[in-house]
């Protein structure tokens, strides 16, 4: 996130370290890098470097009557997961480092939870990059390697529901289309654009629908997923490339993370096959980036459907919204 929460201070990571992995920081600096997240960079007293994701659990909630406990819940399931796989011998999954009680994650004041992991030297990518063709063979055959996972690793993931977390801001926005949005710089212009888009947007949520229900009649399609291996949570090392943020992991369809790859040409999934033997379903591609599209929408909802002040973070989104094409 760009904008960093107002309720809570470097102390608190701080105390969160001290306590969850007896880690004595000399250096904390906020780090307003990506959407979803909350990160610092942490030096130790021996040097050593660190990155802290702290996670707002409030945020988190997928429905109105979901908790931040559930929100916990479902985060230190995903993450515990990668921790098996990385444990099981998959080098590319930067993992969570374990607390001094054998946790991935740590809450702070109940509404955070916060993860350490080390520091990764290499490239860093950005979300909307694209890979020559070499490269992005090389990064599917590594999700061919995630997808490939035995199951007994797959351990305390949790299965996809194919339901659309905060479905109901999408609702409840366009029920009040007709009444002004006074809820900050960027209310009316978000109304005015939701409203353009209304049709548009309930003819996806049909669409999504439809084939979420087609998925569901094949079980015997899921594997472990990463849930968002764009180019934003890959790094290229010496070493080859690593995953990272893997708080999205789910027991889900190979397209939920294929389709961030390839679009929807299944000829040109060759690195993968050679790799995992699952057929490649154009119409699951389809529905996956139908969800992150309306996930996004939902968000964009929350955001500016609710009060919101000028933010960076805010900014951004209103900037995003622009450019979209629906």
């Amino acid at each position: 996130m760009l904008t960093r929460p107002a309720d809570l201070q470097d102390l608190d990571v701080i105390e969160a370290l001290r306590t969850g992995w007896a880690l004595e920081p000399v250096a904390v600096e906020y780090s307003a890098v990506g959407f979803g997240s909350h990160h610092w960079r942490v030096v130790d007293d021996a040097g050593r470097r660190w990155f802290v994701s702290v996670d707002d659990l409030e945020a988190r909630r997928r429905s109105a009557d979901d908790s931040p406990d559930d929100a916990y819940e479902r985060l230190r399931a995903a993450l515990l997961t990668s921790s098996a796989v990385h444990d099981g011998g998959a080098a590319f999954v930067v993992a969570p480092v374990k607390t001094i009680d054998g946790d991935v994650v740590r809450r702070i004041r109940g509404q955070y939870a916060a993860a350490l992991y080390p520091f990764v030297d290499g490239h860093i990518h950005d979300f909307g990059d694209t890979f020559p063709e070499a490269e992005r063979d090389q990064v599917l055959r590594l999700i061919g390697a995630l997808h490939a996972s035995p199951a007994v690793l797959w351990g305390t993931a949790h299965v996809e529901d194919f339901a659309l977390p905060q479905r109901h801001e999408i609702a409840h926005a366009l029920d009040e289309l007709s009444a002004p949005w006074e809820t900050g710089p960027y209310g009316q212009r978000a109304r005015s654009w939701f409203a353009v888009r209304a049709n548009r947007i309930e003819h996806m949520l049909s669409e999504h629908d439809l084939l979420a229900e087609q998925a569901r009649q094949r079980p015997d399609r899921m594997v472990l997923t990463h849930g968002e291996p764009h180019p934003g949570n890959l790094i290229e090392t010496t070493n080859g490339w690593l995953l990272v943020d893997w708080d999205t992991a789910l027991v889900a369809p190979p397209e939920r993370d294929l389709w961030h790859l390839r679009g929807s040409d299944t000829s040109t999934f060759d690195a993968y096959t050679s790799v995992v033997d699952h057929d490649v379903l154009p119409a699951m591609l389809d529905l996956y980036r139908l969800a992150w599209e309306l996930d996004d929408i939902a968000s964009l909802a929350a955001r500016f459907h609710r009060a919101h002040d000028d933010t960076a973070d805010a900014r951004h989104e209103w900037a995003d919204m622009q450019h979209r094409s629906l």
